[in-house]
């Protein structure tokens, strides 16, 4: 039998697909063993999203490669996908963002001949490749991807290109796949896609007819959407918001940019003034969500006057959580084109400021639950805490031992960024 170690960069998606390739390994024979450890076969599913990206997933095959040279190397995913003339000595197989569910057919294939196999893909990806979990064993929350593909070809983003046009698992099957893994123990569930409030574009639904049927599953206690944009944010989604508390109390909203300008030259779908709103309108209804946002700085033509125009918007809006990204060139997308480039330099700089502000967001998020008490998911136990997350994404610490994966109420009583104090109730 042959052992197997799996790295996985990159996003949800990403994770759910490895788990699904770990899974099927298994029930194939094979021995899933730690990606550090010397294994047979390594399976590096690779991420683009920035030149970082791009450099760690190249990192990381040259690190199996040098771990064991007669092990098999696959090489797959989003990195793979984007570019199609990359090869190192020591790739065995090469997948793109299609037939990762065929792994076993294609590892059997490479045995037998033992010559390198590539399966990458020119022209965007149509059909969903369908995966189906039962359990994410380690895990307390289990992520079900619904949907892949994106079809908005934001002007700095790759992925449109790597993943393939907007295209959903069959509602029934996600469904069916939601309450196996519920029967199987799972009391949150994170919905999951490259573009996910886009589900249904291709098939006779959409996702606020998704979210009905979810949140009838009995047994499902939190029901998490890992990113949804605003303009998805409609009446028929916050409508099931306000009523159903399955769904959790924080969003993701990415808004990318906090100026009019650099919206647009980004080809987002809105301007501040439509996502004010849309944040208004959540708060209507919910009003201690926790939203959580990603914004690029350093975008071309990005003024200072304009980034500190994106830190007013910030504090205006009052996210909980901002996650900062650098811009990142991406060869093929019209920002790269663009004129008016900004120095690495002060990227870093203007990063580094609104993780400042971010981090000034957050704590008084946090505050805002002291001495309250909260519901939290006890993920781990770590120098004799029990830690865990509210629904709202508090990440909290409790001074005594709780089983894993069961929900238990404490009070808050201090902030110990990034973690909140709880205490029994």
């Amino acid at each position: 039998m042959k052992s197997v170690g799996i790295l996985t960069l990159g996003c949800k998606v990403n994770t759910y697909e490895s788990e699904y390739i770990m899974n099927l390994l298994k029930d194939n024979g094979y021995i899933i063993k730690d990606f550090q450890d010397q294994c047979d076969i390594y399976i590096i599913n690779t991420c683009t999203v920035t030149n970082q990206s791009d450099s760690k997933s190249k990192k990381m095959i040259r690190q199996a490669i040098r771990r064991n040279p007669d092990a098999c190397i696959v090489a797959m995913g989003c990195f793979i996908q984007a570019n199609p003339e990359y090869y190192e000595d020591g790739i065995d197989i090469l997948i793109g963002n299609k037939d990762k569910s065929n792994i076993i057919s294609i590892l059997n294939e490479y045995f037998k001949t033992k010559e390198t196999i590539k399966k990458q893909y020119t022209g965007r990806i149509k059909e969903f490749e369908d995966m189906y979990i039962k359990e994410f064993p380690g895990r307390t929350r289990a992520f079900v991807k619904i949907q892949d593909g994106c079809d908005n070809f934001c002007s700095y983003c790759i992925i449109p290109f790597v993943r393939g046009k907007c295209r959903s698992k069959n509602e029934d099957e996600v469904v069916e796949e939601i309450t196996d893994l519920v029967n199987n123990g799972y009391k949150e569930i994170v919905l999951t896609g490259i573009h996910t409030g886009s589900y249904g574009v291709d098939l006779e639904t959409n996702f606020a007819h998704l979210l009905n049927r979810l949140v009838k599953i009995k047994g499902l206690l939190r029901l998490r959407i890992s990113s949804i944009e605003t303009t998805e944010l409609n009446e028929e989604v916050l409508s099931i918001l306000e009523k159903e508390k399955i769904l959790v109390d924080h969003l993701h909203i990415p808004i990318q940019a906090g100026s009019n300008e650099i919206l647009k030259k980004m080809n987002r779908k809105y301007d501040l003034d439509y996502f004010f709103h849309k944040i208004e309108q959540i708060r209507k209804i919910r009003p201690n969500i926790s939203i959580t946002t990603d914004l690029i700085v350093g975008f071309p033509g990005e003024s200072e006057e304009l980034f500190e125009k994106t830190i007013e918007t910030c504090k205006k809006i009052n996210f909980s959580k901002i996650h900062v990204f650098p811009y990142s060139e991406r060869k093929g997308t019209s920002s790269s084109r663009m004129e008016n480039k900004i120095d690495n330099k002060i990227k870093k700089e203007r990063a580094k400021k609104l993780i400042e502000v971010s981090k000034e967001l957050e704590i008084n998020y946090m505050n805002n639950f002291i001495n309250q008490t909260v519901e939290v998911l006890i993920e781990e136990h770590k120098d004799g805490y029990s830690m865990g997350h509210t629904g709202n994404y508090l990440h909290v610490k409790i001074k005594k031992e709780y089983p894993q994966n069961e929900i238990v109420k404490v009070k808050i009583i201090k902030v110990d960024y990034p973690y909140v104090i709880g205490i029994e109730e």
